[in-house]
């Protein structure tokens, strides 16, 4: 579901949960699209089709729900047209102008907003009565596109950690990090740990005379780069991106300069994190996080939560804290939506299958750590978070690092409800990665940013209370 990463284009993982689109197709995937001629209802016998990316893991549990839904729906079937890569959003679009939708999908804000605008989405709004449930979602899961005019909600839910190996805090005799909002290391008391966490061969820290910054064995912290990587310490320090009308770009405050400024001194100036040429592997690119953890290429990680479906499954010693702060503790909540195509008759049908296919209930995605539900109960009412959490997969630190910091401490994600998203992220980009690899300091980069976002900048689409 799901930012570097801000493209539709060569996405990891991350960029799946945040954006638009990932997916080439797989070998079978053609045939599948293909013959997505419109389907039927679930109930006469003829199908839905569910377009989604992921994992062969998603794939799999996919599918099973799928499965169970012809169960609960007396005979309705399904199609999953599971389609992984990276032109997702383009074969989609595809779909579309050949009046071949799937009935499902999974999709992020830019081409989502289109689609409901040009009214090719179910509005969702009328059925609020028919399931409370949909009503009852953490605010900042909807994507709203009018009054009363609800276009989606995020297909689940995600939120940024700081991920780390406890055996290399062990081995350097250090505390591990927070597990709790209320007692969040600042930004300096990371830096701290980091230094004393990374090492060069031959065992020297860069508060050490004669570290060989161009031999380092162990970084002490990866940073994240991601707009969902930097925006939850803009937040924590009291700036923001966009102004309250969304037409003025305001990430060029004194609050958005120091984040990136600190952002790049973690590489550039305290030698603790990494540049991605510094973690690339014979050409293989950038190992994932779970994989740097585990090699102990780095000791900590800011990524996000559906790292834990890898991490439970690996023979890692590892451990959840919350971000590092500012002036307060907060993580940003987000991920891409579900979409629900009208125009085929079958409305009802449609909906049933997309409340279905995110309950926790007959996923299996949330208990094994891909996923975090959406509605408001499954973090404050204990039954409602054992039903999830209470599993060997989700370690003893996940309630307060990371069910209590969602409920308490997550914002949403501000390009999520800001129009123009892909344009404005075409100019962001490539200025952002000129602070990533140290050319220019964030305030000269930043500065020079403003006028061209602003010109971009079209609002937000309204939020709505429930």
């Amino acid at each position: 579901m799901t930012a570097g990463r801000l493209r539709t284009s060569n996405m990891s993982r991350r960029d799946m949960l945040r954006l638009s689109g990932l997916g080439a197709l797989g070998a079978a995937a053609p045939a599948a699209l293909a013959s997505c001629d419109g389907g039927g209802s679930g109930g006469d016998g003829a199908e839905l089709q569910f377009m989604y990316w992921g994992s062969t893991f998603e794939q799999k549990a996919m599918n099973a729900m799928l499965a169970e839904y012809k169960e609960h729906s007396n005979g309705g079937e399904v199609q999953p047209l599971y389609t992984p890569g990276t032109d997702y959003t383009t074969k989609l679009n595809t779909l579309v102008a050949s009046k071949r939708a799937p009935d499902l999908a999974y999709l992020g804000g830019g081409v989502l907003y289109r689609l409901a605008e040009q009214g090719k989405l179910i509005n969702l709004y009328p059925y609020l009565k028919k399931y409370p449930e949909l009503g009852e979602r953490l605010p900042y899961t909807y994507y709203w596109y009018g009054k009363n005019k609800l276009a989606a909600t995020q297909t689940a839910n995600e939120v940024m950690l700081l991920w780390y190996n406890k055996q290399a805090f062990d081995d350097a005799g250090i505390d591990y990090p927070p597990a709790e909002a209320d007692k969040a290391w600042t930004w300096d008391q990371l830096v701290e740990a980091a230094t004393k966490l990374t090492m060069d061969q031959d065992g020297r820290h860069p508060d050490e005379p004669g570290f060989d910054s161009k031999a380092i064995r162990q970084f002490g912290i990866a940073s994240n780069w991601n707009n969902f990587g930097w925006y939850p310490l803009v937040r924590s320090n009291g700036g923001e991106a966009v102004d309250d009308s969304g037409t003025d770009f305001v990430l060029n405050g004194a609050e958005g300069v120091q984040v990136f400024q600190d952002l790049q001194d973690l590489t550039f100036k305290h030698r603790v994190a990494p540049t991605p040429a510094q973690l690339a592997t014979g050409g293989a690119g950038v190992p994932t996080t779970p994989r740097l953890l585990q090699t102990r290429r780095v000791a900590m990680a800011m990524d996000g939560q559906w790292l834990l479906l890898d991490m439970a499954q690996s023979n890692l010693d590892y451990g959840i804290g919350v971000l590092p702060k500012y002036q307060e503790a907060l993580t940003v909540g987000f991920a891409a939506g579900t979409v629900a195509f009208t125009g085929k008759g079958h409305d009802d049908e449609t909906v049933e299958l997309y409340m279905f296919h995110n309950d926790p209930r007959y996923v299996d995605l949330y208990k094994d750590g891909l996923w975090m539900p959406l509605e408001e109960k499954f973090y404050s009412d204990q039954a409602a978070i054992d039903s999830w959490t209470k599993n060997d997969a989700h370690p003893p630190e996940f309630r307060t690092a990371v069910v209590d910091y969602t409920l308490n401490n997550s914002v949403r994600q501000y390009d999520q409800s800001l129009k123009n998203t892909d344009n404005i992220a075409e100019v962001m980009t490539p200025a952002l990665q000129q602070i990533q690899n140290g050319k220019r300091p964030a305030k000269e980069v930043l500065d020079e940013l403003k006028p061209k976002v602003d010109k971009l900048l079209q609002g937000y689409y309204p939020t709505q209370e429930l």
